[in-house]
Parts: C-alpha cells; structure tokens; sequence
C-alpha cells in the first residue's frame, strides 16, 4: 500500500478563494477591509518568516495587516498593555500574538489580554473552553485545520480510534476536543507515554503533535490508518517517519505542504468571522 496525499495547499487554496469573495462583499457593505493584527516580540528568525507568510496570505485574500514588532527586551507588562490597547481598538477585527514569545514573558498573560472576540487563533483558555464544550468561540488554527482537512478527504471520525500525539494548549489538547466532539474515542499520548508504539499501532487516526523529528516510527502506523502530522522541525522534517508511514497508511499529510497551509487559511477566516460578529452580532 502507497498512502494517498493529503495536499493541504490545493485544500487552503480554496478556502482562501472563498475567504477573498467573502472579503470582497463585506468591504463593499461596511466600506472597509477586515483587519488582522500581528504582534511580533524579539528577532526569532523563524517566526518572522511565519509572520510574513500571514501578512501576504492577507494581503492576497484582500484583508488589511496590521503588524506590530517589538524589541526582544519587552516585558510582560508592556506585552500585556500593547494588546489589550489592540483589543480595544474597533478597527481591529483580530489579534494574532506570534508565538513562543522569549523566555522572560508570561506567554499565558499575553494570550489571556486577548478579547475572546478578537481571539481568531484560538489561544485563550476562553477559547479552549468554547472547544471542549462545543460552545461558539474561534477554534485553534492548526486544530482547525487538521478537521477540515480530515472532512476534505472524507475521513469519517465517529467511533474512530484516534491518537494524538503531543498535549500542548493550542495544539494536542484542542485537536482532541475537536475530535471528541465528533464522536472519535480520543486517546492522549505524549513523549513520556510508555508504549508508545503500541499505542499508535491500534489507531485509525494519528495525529502527530509532538515536536520532535520522527518519534512516530512508520512500522508503528496500522496499515489503512490516516496520519495527521502537524510537527515541523528543522530540515523540513515531520514527527512521523514520512517514507516508512506512507508504505502503511491510507493517507497522509506531507511535511511541508500539508497541516500548515491549513493553520493560515482558518486564521484568516476566523479574522473575518469576527469582523461579521461586530456588524451582524
């Protein structure tokens, strides 16, 4: 068996078509463009890369950027003041707070100074909540869009055994309340988890979340199964053996090209969602 790939660009792309039309209309209703804020701390290369990547996708799909950069020796306090004064700024339809933050910040104050309704990356405890109760509220990015590439692929969820791999916030832990919700039977594991393997081996759906190279070896994955890998390390390597993987799994996501177009169309939706909660309620 060869796995079939998931090709996360061509399903971001029409997403974004869409999200433009969606863009254009409101700008011809309200008389101005959603607006994404981007708040950039310190000269990680990496996340300025990410940051520019977000700032086109917006500038493709019609949307304004705001982008705010700020010196590496930010405290927490200013970080926390800068975006709760963008939180408060109508112009502003979303908040973005590119992350991880340096050391020093209190990463979690900054994402709490986030108004729910301004939260389209989905970061807030507020948010995470809306996600295990299934309540209205914007959705983790990447979470997101490993479902909507799941329902992209026609992957039924309900009553299928997944396994996550990875607990973080805005990552591990949101993608298993999403798959709960869908009636999947979720089973949390991690970089500690003894058995590790035997673990995945049972599984229909992984979902990679780990952040390091190559932990989910390809023997490991049940032949058919469907593999979600939303790692990225340097070298352009996932947390799942790719080669040995697609010999087993019916599909799989390639890294780069599968999870992260996805992280950026939803975000760019959910900036324009909440721009139609202020007009529409």
């Amino acid at each position: 068996m060869t796995a079939q790939i998931i090709d996360g660009h061509a399903v971001a792309a029409k997403l974004l078509e869409d999200i433009a039309h969606d863009i254009e209309q409101f700008t011809l209703t309200h008389g101005r463009r959603p607006c994404l804020a981007t708040v950039l701390v310190g000269d990680d290369p990496s996340s300025h890369t990410y940051v520019r990547m977000k700032r086109n996708r917006c500038a493709e799909v019609g949307m304004e950027s705001r982008y705010v950069e700020l010196p590496t020796d930010t405290t927490t306090a200013d970080l926390v003041a800068e975006v709760q004064s963008l939180s408060a700024d109508a112009a502003v339809d979303g908040i973005l707070l590119q992350h991880p933050v340096p050391a020093h910040i209190d990463e979690r104050a900054a994402f709490e100074a986030i108004t729910p309704g301004k939260d389209v990356d989905g970061v807030t405890m507020h948010s995470f909540a809306a996600m295990a109760f299934s309540e209205k509220g914007f959705h983790s990015c990447t979470p997101g869009g490993i479902l909507r590439l799941l329902d992209a692929y026609d992957v039924p969820l309900a009553g299928q055994r997944a396994v996550v791999v990875g607990r973080s916030p805005i990552l591990g832990k949101p993608v298993g309340m999403l798959l709960l919700a869908r009636d999947a039977t979720v089973t949390y594991c991690h970089s500690h988890t003894w058995e590790l393997a035997d673990q995945v081996r049972g599984a229909d759906i992984v979902i990679a979340a780990v952040g390091r190279p190559e932990l989910i070896h390809g023997e490991w994955i049940k032949d058919g199964a469907v593999v979600i890998d939303a790692g990225y390390n340097p070298g352009n390597v996932g947390d799942v053996d790719y080669t040995g993987a697609a010999e087993r799994a019916r599909l799989i996501t390639p890294v780069p090209g599968g999870v992260g177009p996805m992280t950026i169309a939803v975000l760019l939706e959910q900036t324009l969602a909440a721009a139609n909660s202020v007009h529409f309620g």
